[in-house]
């Protein structure tokens, strides 16, 4: 018999991943990792939860304290990123330091099972002509979380299933109900576990950073606000800034040096391109010449057309079509080729342009 671990948070989609694998005739073992204290679905209340589906589909469900690898892979993580003036992604640095690599550890070593699976929104397949595992976007695109899991390795892709990548939201609540699982009805989360267990991210950043008051001030120098912490800022903010001004200022840089918030008119928070560094190549090949591909730079935003250039030390420079609004430093920048997820990695601090008070161009 397929033996398989599934990771549980709590929610509708790892118990539908969970029940979908039993009823296909595997053995399933649940494994919950506990992150962190709180409400939030990786905590407290998850872990309940989990426990209770399992309870139901009559498998063993284990428990594993990963709190400390949290703490150091993502909130130290955190804290660190935005007192340097970036805005980290948390979400692909934890499928793969903390939730994929120690669950796949987990299961061989103390359980002797070589596989796992998870309730992501992706999909696996397996190319033989270039012998290398690819991961796909889902078919419900609405739903998609290849933009996470950019960062898997080739030995996490070969070990690893997703039993929702081939469905839509709506079959997995369908399934819920039709399997009678606890968690049919229970809500979706909506936010990063951290916003969920704080309440939001500021409150969350607020308990590390403390809050040192500065200037917002525009292109030329001009002092037009204060603010009580950069790291409560972001490229491309508009909202809460605080300012009364003739046009709608966006947040475009942010001095970390001189804890400065920087502001200007939307056209002046694009970029024409930018470089990414950590890149991975998951599906294909690292290239060594240029190439075409879509990138998508945040979790919500469209693919856009770019041309790829490949440089040294694992860095890519992204030389966009058109210039794109609100490139972030931190977050990642995933390549794509249709549904084929080529690689990523993390938009690197953009050059240095503040001198003197002022932005200088180029």
């Amino acid at each position: 018999m397929n033996k398989v671990v599934v990771g549980l948070s709590g929610g509708v989609d790892s118990s539908v991943a969970a029940a979908t694998l039993y009823h296909k005739g595997y053995e399933v073992v649940g494994l919950t990792l506990w992150l962190m204290k709180g409400k939030g679905q990786c905590c407290s209340e998850g872990m309940v939860d989990a426990a209770f589906i399992c309870e139901q589909l009559g498998i063993p469900h284990h428990i594993v304290d990963s709190r400390d690898v949290f703490q150091e892979n993502i909130v130290d993580y955190l804290v660190s990123g935005y007192q340097s003036g970036i805005t980290p992604l948390p979400c692909s640095q934890c499928n793969k330091a903390v939730k994929f690599g120690p669950m796949l550890s987990y299961a061989h070593q103390t359980l002797g099972i070589d596989k796992i699976a998870t309730g992501h929104y992706a999909r696996i397949t397996y190319d033989a002509e270039c012998d290398r595992y690819q991961l796909r976007r889902a078919i419900d695109l609405t739903k998609d979380q290849s933009y996470f899991l950019y960062d898997l390795t080739q030995d996490l892709l070969a070990a690893s299933l997703f039993p929702l990548g081939e469905l839509k939201k709506t079959e997995t609540r369908r399934l819920a109900a039709e399997y009678n699982l606890k968690t049919a009805d229970k809500p979706e989360s909506q936010d990063l576990c951290l916003i969920e267990s704080h309440g939001s991210m500021q409150k969350f950043l607020d308990k590390y950073i403390s809050q040192t008051t500065g200037d917002i001030v525009d292109l030329d120098g001009n002092v037009v606000g204060q603010h009580q912490g950069i790291h409560h800022y972001t490229i491309g903010q508009r909202k809460g800034l605080g300012i009364a001004a003739p046009n709608p200022l966006y947040v475009i840089a942010l001095d970390a040096a001189r804890n400065r918030v920087i502001v200007g008119e939307r056209h002046q928070a694009t970029q024409a391109e930018c470089t990414v560094h950590r890149v991975n190549w998951v599906s294909i090949q690292q290239p060594t010449v240029p190439i075409r591909a879509s990138v998508q730079v945040r979790y919500r935003s469209p693919a856009v057309p770019v041309n790829v250039i490949p440089l040294e030390g694992n860095r890519i420079r992204l030389v966009f079509y058109e210039a794109q609004f609100s490139i972030t430093p931190g977050q990642a920048a995933v390549l794509y080729d249709g549904e084929l997820v080529l690689g990523g990695g993390i938009i690197e601090q953009l050059p240095e342009k503040i001198a003197n008070g002022k932005l200088l161009e180029g």
